[in-house]
């Protein structure tokens, strides 16, 4: 009876009869469930196990409205004829089989889900600095193909990223920017210029088909500490060195600090980074010393050119995110001069206009 049963529904446009999920651990799975119109009035649920003892892991006859049972949630939307379902905290131990089920006399109308739960490094919280910015990696597995990528700080509030080629490259969006090494298995979300306002919970979705797609949550905590300077203006001449310090705050004195050169669209074209205290770090033109008794980065720039423009000190947590604390600005010789005939410039023209009066 089920050999049939599973044939009628691979004939219903729209509705499989079995769909592979994978999630990540640490983070989430949203699953859509199709069913046909005539059940719409009907008790939905889904179970964990074989057909014939599948458990319950959440049930519902409510329309248009989350129904949540530990990790567990479930919606059901009458007007798409689908109901959907969440798990959250995703954990090796839930890999295994799992049913979308539609109560009803005699058999329940039913899709097999065969769910596999990967090892994966949960993004719990993450800390910026007002002023600053922050890039945060989320590891995926590299077999999802042009998965469409949404950022949501709410419901509502959410961009869309879609790459729809195998070069990877960075997608912007005002102070957002997102980049899908799909390679790698690795996306890189870039928020800039920081604010108190940012802070709260986020989440990346990556929708793989129109059947599911997995998630990460995490908490943006954006501070404000009165140790940190947000930005330094230098000047260097042309072909010379440059010496720069940049304070950060004591709470990540045992994290990497780098030094990362910003050119264009490029967010971190070139860096250098330091992992002992009280070490130098020589990398040609870049040389690194951090002292974290003294919760002090400083270092030098040798071999000055007018592509030196911008760099950022910032500091690196366990989890690979990084955090751009304090922007260094750098005024090569050339544009040194041209500043200054600007301003000579400006007052000769001041001059002449109260000669001219």
């Amino acid at each position: 009876m089920k050999i049939i049963w599973t044939f009628t529904l691979m004939m219903i446009p729209g509705v499989v009869s079995s769909m592979s999920v994978r999630g990540y651990s640490g983070g989430g799975v949203t699953i859509t469930c199709r069913y046909e119109r005539n059940n719409k009035g009907l008790e939905k649920y889904f179970c964990k196990g074989q057909w014939s003892d599948c458990t319950y892991t959440i049930r519902t006859n409510k329309k248009h409205k989350w129904v949540n049972d530990g990790r567990f949630s479930l919606y059901d939307d009458k007007r798409s004829s689908a109901f959907t379902v969440t798990i959250r905290d995703l954990r090796e131990e839930d890999s295994g089989t799992y049913y979308c089920a539609v109560e009803r006399t005699g058999i329940d109308p039913h899709t097999e889900v065969n769910l596999k739960v990967l090892t994966g490094q949960k993004i719990s919280s993450v800390t910026g600095y007002s002023g600053g910015s922050v890039i945060i990696n989320y590891k995926y597995e590299i077999q999802h193909t042009n998965p469409v990528i949404r950022i949501c700080k709410t419901a509502d509030q959410c961009f869309t990223v879609k790459n729809t080629n195998r070069r990877a490259e960075w997608k912007h969006d005002r102070r957002f920017s997102v980049y899908n090494d799909r390679s790698a298995g690795l996306l890189l979300l870039f928020i800039r210029d920081l604010n108190e306002n940012d802070s709260g919970e986020y989440k990346i979705i990556v929708k793989v088909s129109e059947d599911y797609s997995f998630f990460s949550e995490f908490n943006l905590d954006i501070k404000t500490d009165d140790c940190c300077v947000k930005s330094i203006s230098l000047s260097a001449s042309a072909g010379g060195s440059v010496n720069i310090s940049c304070k950060y705050p004591q709470s990540h004195s045992r994290d990497v600090k780098f030094l990362c050169w910003r050119s264009g669209a490029d967010l971190c074209a070139k860096e250098t980074s330091v992992k002992e205290s009280r070490r130098w770090r020589d990398e040609g033109k870049i040389q690194l010393y951090d002292d974290r008794e003294q919760q002090l980065l400083t270092g030098s720039i040798s071999h000055v050119t007018e592509e030196d423009s911008e760099y950022w000190c910032g500091v690196q947590s366990d989890q690979g995110h990084k955090i751009f604390i304090t922007r260094v600005l750098i005024i090569t010789g050339t544009d040194a001069d041209h500043c200054m005939l600007c301003v000579m410039f400006l007052k000769k023209s001041q001059r002449f206009a109260a000669d001219s009066v």
